[in-house]
């Protein structure tokens, strides 16, 4: 969700619902496979395909009698801004991308966008939404030409397509939230003792690894595999095209046993991270047997695992319907075992994670 404050707008601009929709079904040409729909091959080991059936994207103009402020501080007023998928699973019949425009009283709006993944990735949403907003402003076209054909990347071998797939396994887990506050202070000191040398993203990412492998380390097993694994932009590596909005990511592998994990110091942690192995330069580089044990040991029980990702560089924020950048960009999600990184509103001077984890079996429990 893209938050924008009351802004600079003229009183006699129109309503700004309708002129995103209108910059919607103009931005539609160009990226007609958004308004498309999947179509599942024969088998069910087939790669998904997008359908160009022009059956268009869901756009729900909303307006709500509050002040955008007030609305921010009741969680289940958020999920009121969105438009939702009828299941609880996507569907191929499903749209692709799904948009709402809340104005409020007080001159504020939340634009809302929900997407299939299978469409683009994080990055190439933030493309499609500044060149939405681009069309907004009264550009003649996007200042970004899209690209949907990915014929400049080089295939992957099928024994690594293998192994990355059964990373992405859809976990039935009981899950248990929660929002975290971590403190600038505390990502001030380790910075200054890493001598500046890291980013944000590298100690949260430590501070949320250490903080999880402490609670569910029993101390029985030091030797237990404790892994993290956060996203990377792969576009430059594999030579994808310039305006190409397809996912084009890969996961970060950080590896070490629970017990290093647990008694290091956030600072060590950090530079464990900033060494992480690519799991895509370690498949493809790997003999058969190790491409296979590589591919269990990321199939193995998530609950020994942490992912955290970070929105605050996809350029979400960049976005500009013609009142101004977004105060805030935030994520809805429905469940995923993962922990979120969430940028917080610019005046913030901390990082706010939101943590959707697995609860443990009987058999996890220490």
């Amino acid at each position: 969700m893209l938050e924008g404050g009351p802004g600079h707008a003229a009183s006699l601009a129109p309503p700004l619902a309708e002129s995103i929709k209108k910059a919607l079904s103009r931005a539609l040409v160009p990226y007609y496979p958004m308004a498309g729909r999947l179509v599942a091959g024969a088998d069910e080991d087939a790669y998904l395909s997008i359908a160009c059936t022009g059956e268009g994207v869901p756009f729900v103009a909303a307006s709500a009698s509050c002040a955008l402020e007030e609305a921010m501080t009741s969680p289940s007023f958020l999920k009121e801004l969105t438009v939702r998928y009828p299941g609880e699973l996507y569907c191929l019949s499903d749209a692709l991308l799904l948009m709402q425009v809340t104005e409020f009283s007080c001159g504020g709006f939340v634009v809302g966008v929900t997407w299939n993944h299978v469409m683009a990735d994080g990055a190439r949403i933030a493309q499609f939404l500044q060149a939405l907003g681009e069309l907004a402003r009264g550009m003649g076209a996007p200042s970004v030409v899209p690209v949907r054909s990915g014929a400049t990347i080089p295939p992957m071998p099928t024994p690594v397509v293998a192994a990355l797939r059964s990373q992405m396994q859809v976990l039935t887990e009981e899950l248990a939230t929660l929002d975290v506050t971590i403190p600038s202070s505390l990502i001030s000191r380790v910075k200054a003792e890493c001598g500046g040398d890291c980013t944000t993203f590298e100690v949260v990412a430590a501070a949320l690894w250490r903080s999880r492998t402490r609670a569910i380390f029993s101390g029985s097993d030091p030797d237990a595999p404790a892994m993290l694994f956060f996203p990377k932009n792969m576009r430059e590596k594999v030579g994808a095209e310039c305006g190409y909005y397809g996912n084009c990511f890969g996961s970060q592998l950080v590896l070490a046993t629970s017990s290093a994990v647990a008694s290091a110091e956030i600072r060590d942690l950090v530079k464990l991270v900033k060494g992480h192995a690519d799991i895509l330069d370690l498949l493809m580089d790997a003999g058969a047997a190790t491409v296979v044990d590589l591919g269990r040991l990321m199939s193995s029980p998530r609950y020994h695992a942490i992912a955290v990702s970070s929105w605050q560089k996809l350029g979400l924020e960049a976005t500009d319907f013609g009142r101004g950048k977004p105060a805030r960009v935030m994520w809805q999600p429905e469940t995923l075992p993962e922990k979120l990184g969430l940028p917080t509103a610019k005046s913030m001077p901390m990082a706010t994670v939101g943590i959707a984890g697995p609860m443990p079996t009987a058999k996890d429990r220490p």
